[in-house]
C-alpha cells in the first residue's frame, strides 16, 4: 500500500482506536472485576491488534524531523500495572517465544506487557493530539514493529489461554488441583446418606 491512502482519515481512525484502547484498558483496571477483565483485556488487545496491523500494511511513515519533537513525560502507568498485577494474580506471569526465528523463550507479566502498550500508544497520541499527525503515525508504525505488536501478540495469545481454559475445562492451572480436589470432597460428603 502507499501513504495516499493513510491521509488524515487514516490517522483519526488510529488515533480513534488508540484513544478507545486506553480508555478500556484503564477502566479495565480501575474496576478490579477479575472475572470480567480477562475477556474485556483480551477484546481491546484484538481491537488494537487490528490497528497495528493497518499501521504495518502500510509503506514506512517518515518522520518530519530527524529528532523526535518533546510531548513531554511519559504518561505514569505504576497505577495501572500495579491494579492488573493484582488483578491477575497468578495468571499475570505467562511464557511466550518473542521471535519465532530464534525461539527463546521468555517470561513475562501481562501487566507489564498491557502498561508497556499504552506507554507507546499514549506517546503517539500526544503528537496527535498536538497537531504533528506525521510524527504520530512514523511512531505507532516504529513502535508497533520493534515492540507494541510482538508483545500485544503474546499477550493475546495468554488472554485466550485463560478463556480456552476456562470455557473448555481443561487441566488446572497451577494450584487450583487443591482447590478442586477440596470442592470435590465437600461434595462428596454432602452426598453421603447420613448414619
Amino acid at each position: 500500500m502507499t501513504n495516499d491512502l493513510t491521509g488524515k482519515d487514516f490517522a483519526t481512525s488510529i488515533a480513534d482506536s488508540v484513544e478507545s484502547f486506553l480508555l478500556s484498558v484503564r477502566a479495565i483496571a480501575a474496576d478490579g472485576d477479575g472475572g470480567s477483565a480477562v475477556p474485556m483485556l483480551l477484546l481491546e488487545v484484538s481491537q488494537i491488534l487490528l490497528a497495528g496491523a493497518r499501521l504495518g500494511a502500510q509503506q514506512d511513515f517518515e518522520p518530519r524531523e530527524e529528532f523526535q519533537p518533546d510531548v513531554g513525560m511519559e504518561a505514569d502507568v505504576d497505577e495501572l500495572r500495579m491494579g492488573l498485577a493484582e488483578m491477575f494474580g497468578d495468571i499475570d506471569t505467562y511464557s511466550f517465544v518473542f521471535d519465532p526465528y530464534s525461539p527463546d523463550v521468555v517470561d513475562s507479566q501481562i501487566s507489564d506487557d498491557v502498561a508497556s502498550l499504552v506507554t507507546d500508544l499514549e506517546y503517539g497520541l500526544r503528537h496527535y493530539r498536538l497537531g504533528d499527525v506525521a510524527e504520530a503515525l512514523w511512531w505507532w508504525q516504529f513502535s508497533y514493529v520493534n515492540n507494541w505488536g510482538n508483545l500485544a501478540g503474546a499477550v493475546l495469545n495468554a488472554l485466550l489461554t485463560v478463556v480456552a481454559h476456562d470455557r473448555l475445562d481443561t487441566e488446572p492451572f497451577t494450584g487450583e488441583d487443591e482447590d478442586l480436589a477440596a470442592a470435590d470432597e465437600m461434595l462428596e460428603k454432602t452426598a453421603a446418606p447420613a448414619t
